[in-house]
């Protein structure tokens, strides 16, 4: 087990994860300016312009790899996390900033944490701005692609599917994405392109792209169930 499976089982076990699954559970992000910049600016910065101080700058930190700031010098213990698989998101945003040493240890960042979980909310929710939209949920817009397509034979995307069978495979989905389009802070995959929801799904089943959520997800359909999703989506309008 890595650092980071265990350090994720002991907080499930020890901290009441905050419900990040839309913007408007995170926190209020003008009041998350505020805690910013009465606990996280004498070591970083954010926004334009921003650069390494004491800490690493802190733009577009969602999705991004721990110990991954160029010219910035971390500790082993961030680096090895980093080599590790650990990356930022809400989940491991939120008990980092509760006790960086109990997540990242042999970490150098000194704080001793923010207990308070509404300021820990509004934090996230301020610096998640900073990062792309929709914030990390999943790490940017579903027509985006990672660097590099995924490798599919013809056939793969030659594929008719089924949209009845879709529709009864994506309750797991609706608990995320909302089928009526609107967007929540999750993106909304409603009426997207037959074409772009297989190659988006594909590049998740094969790592391309970095949402670990998205990769467990994509990891457990096989071909024709994509396409069975991808066509039920396709057609809602």
């Amino acid at each position: 087990m890595t650092r980071q499976k265990i350090a994720a089982t002991l907080f499930a076990a020890l901290l009441p994860v905050a419900a990040l699954a839309d913007g408007h559970s995170i926190g209020d992000p003008e009041a998350g300016a505020e805690v910013f910049k009465k606990e996280c600016s004498k070591c970083h910065m954010v926004g334009e312009g921003a650069k390494n101080r004491v800490g690493p700058e802190l733009n577009r930190v969602f999705g991004r790899a721990a110990g991954h700031v160029e010219d910035f010098k971390y500790s082993k213990g961030m680096i090895r996390m980093g080599a590790d698989g650990l990356t930022w998101t809400l989940e491991t945003l939120d008990p980092y900033l509760t006790n960086p040493r109990a997540l990242v240890s042999g970490t150098k960042m000194s704080y001793k944490g923010l207990k308070d979980e509404t300021a820990r909310g509004d934090l996230l929710a301020y610096l998640r701005t900073f990062s792309d939209q929709p914030q990390n949920i999943p790490e940017a817009e579903p027509t985006a692609l990672a660097e590099g397509n995924p490798v599919l034979a013809p056939e793969v995307l030659a594929l008719v599917g089924d949209a009845a069978y879709g529709e009864y495979l994506s309750s797991e989905c609706k608990t995320c994405h909302q089928a009526d389009g609107s967007d929540q802070g999750i993106p909304s995959i409603t009426s997207w392109p037959e074409e772009d929801f297989v190659i988006a799904m594909h590049a998740y089943k094969q790592q391309l792209r970095p949402h670990p959520v998205m990769q467990m997800m994509a990891g457990r359909l096989n071909d024709e169930e994509i396409a069975a999703l991808a066509a039920y989506y396709a057609a809602i309008e």
